[in-house]
């Protein structure tokens, strides 16, 4: 059947839209620091704030309002060290930043990011051994740990993106034997080591002090490898896998919607943010780009976005422009 008349109509062609975005895919990061009274711009991502716990009320009440329903938390540390001790802490940033929210609206999912690159020295996401290696063993206990805390804190699901082996077992076995087995896990399953990441080691002044992150992160040229982690994962009992980063890899999400029975989350990274932004502000796009490519996510089959632009595509939604 040719198509030809329906699209001359846009009431028809909305009546065959095959993939549609809702403000209940979306999922909003916030970076959340030490200290008072801070709203502060992050630079390489316009519109992106650093927010300090009590400067959370107002934006918290703004992302309700667009009944965006979760959001997911980074946290930046005042003080770092080789155990990134900080993280784990009963009074750190993302436990008294889940506390807040909470407070403000009980009923937001707040998932919280579970790794170790913002609290260490090295910058890395796990610990570091003698030999000048991330020790998965030891740093899984850690990362564990971490999400064990936050799920004191009342968090909702944790989110391990450290990419260590056997972390989404190691946190399933933590959560259960502590009381918590109603939390879910949102594993970073295919995090790949890509050069996206920019503008985030920025925010979350996470850039590791030595070497790189391709020993623990996949190497982009690899797509079967995707679907083995997802597996690995999936069998350790996660419940929602990510895929990041997410425009370049959009072949990694359908494989993975293709082969597994899961719920899909694509994190729509720091760098297609600022590389969009950058290309609209200088009019050599138009902004509606920003709705084609959280489209062209959904229809590769994620459910679920995590990106930067959660509250002016859900304003835009609620105000019917798309």
């Amino acid at each position: 059947m040719r198509m030809r008349r329906i699209r001359n109509n846009k009431v028809m062609r909305d009546m065959v839209k095959e993939t549609t975005l809702s403000i209940s895919d979306l999922i909003y990061p916030l970076f959340v620091v030490e200290g008072e009274n801070i709203k502060e711009e992050i630079k390489s991502m316009p519109n992106t704030f650093h927010f300090s716990v009590d400067m959370l009320k107002d934006e918290i009440e703004e992302i309700s309002k667009l009944n965006i329903p979760a959001v997911i938390l980074f946290g930046i540390p005042s003080h770092k060290d080789s155990k990134g001790s900080e993280a784990y802490k009963e009074d750190g940033i993302i436990q008294k930043a889940i506390k807040k929210i909470k407070e403000i609206n009980k009923d937001l999912i707040v998932i919280t990011d579970v790794c170790m690159c913002e609290y260490t020295e090295s910058g890395h996401c796990g610990i570091i051994d003698n030999f000048g290696n991330v020790d998965n063993d030891t740093s899984i206990k850690y990362i564990a740990k971490i999400a064990l805390s936050h799920a004191k804190a009342g968090c909702d699901i944790v989110a391990p993106s450290d990419m260590m082996d056997f972390r989404v077992g190691e946190i399933r076995k933590t959560l259960d034997e502590n009381g918590f087995k109603n939390v879910p896990i949102m594993s970073y399953a295919a995090k790949y080591a890509s050069n996206f990441y920019g503008p985030f080691r920025e925010a979350a002044d996470s850039k590791p002090k030595f070497g790189d992150r391709k020993s623990y992160q996949m190497d982009y040229h690899n797509s079967d490898e995707a679907l083995k982690e997802v597996k690995l994962d999936l069998e350790e009992d996660s419940d929602f896998i990510i895929v990041k980063p997410a425009m370049s890899y959009l072949d990694i999400v359908r494989r993975v919607k293709e082969n597994f029975n899961t719920n899909i989350v694509a994190y729509q990274v720091s760098g297609e943010y600022s590389m969009i932004l950058n290309a609209v502000k200088n009019n050599l796009v138009s902004e509606e780009i920003i709705y084609e490519t959280l489209i062209s996510i959904k229809r590769a089959g994620a459910k679920n976005i995590i990106t930067y632009f959660a509250k002016d595509i859900a304003r835009k939604i609620k105000e019917g422009q798309i």
